[in-house]
């Protein structure tokens, strides 16, 4: 029997298959001979669930939480669900108390013309009530006094992390209060902007150690209907 003159891989050109006594006949019998099989790039389809995502090296959010609004479109990551579950829990728990704000909004003081106006804007358009220093402590009043009240009569706290709150924690002051009022109970939720996880936990381990969500990874509009989800009972 013939041996076929070409190395491992098969010969380069259909020519050289054709000279070839081995290969020969089978180039005339079959009409064309590709020695290399083609092969096709696999194919990650999209499903309905992943918004038209691909299922490898998108975002990785394709998850609709038990507490979506009916008809949303918004889609979270398993770690987002992990993190919001037992917030939500306590939204649910504490849906029957009256007279609660949906949201207290701890930020720097540096932030509240700036981002921490934007979020609570976005906030307020979505129909979540926001405890904002801003136009809730009135001229005279104690500061602290109110912050306590705004604390104890709200459903959730956020922490809007920025590099001005990161700047202002080591101080001690009115923010770092708040912090703390907040990292007592299972219902704060970091937002971080401008900023990320590893520089909160150079300044603050305890709240770098929560997961959260960042402007990184979405835009502040998503982040503000995620919430609105969360803290609607």
């Amino acid at each position: 029997m013939s041996r076929c003159t070409a190395p491992v891989n098969g010969h380069r050109t259909a020519s050289a298959a054709a000279a070839c006594p081995a290969c020969s006949s089978r180039s005339r019998s079959y009409g064309s001979y590709n020695p290399y099989p083609s092969y096709t790039r696999p194919f990650y389809s999209s499903s309905p669930s992943s918004g038209g995502r691909t299922s490898r090296g998108g975002s990785g959010r394709t998850i609709k939480p038990s507490w979506s609004r009916a008809g949303s479109s918004i889609l979270y990551t398993s770690a987002e669900v992990r993190t919001l579950t037992p917030v939500r829990e306590n939204v649910e728990l504490r849906s029957a108390l009256p007279d609660l704000r949906d949201v207290f909004l701890c930020h720097a003081w540096d932030d509240r013309k700036g981002a921490a106006k934007e979020l609570h804007d976005l906030l307020e358009r979505e129909g979540v009530s926001v405890w904002f220093s801003e136009k809730d402590v009135l001229l005279g009043s104690t500061l602290l006094r109110e912050i306590d009240k705004g604390l104890a009569k709200s459903r959730v706290g956020i922490v809007l992390v920025t590099p001005a709150l990161l700047r202002r924690l080591p101080m001690e002051g009115i923010a770092d209060k708040e912090l703390s009022a907040l990292l007592a109970r299972d219902l704060l939720v970091p937002i971080l902007h401008d900023t990320t996880f590893e520089d909160l936990r150079e300044v603050s381990p305890l709240l770098g150690s929560r997961s959260g969500l960042s402007t990184i990874e979405e835009p502040m509009t998503e982040i503000a209907a995620k919430l609105a989800e969360l803290v609607t009972p």
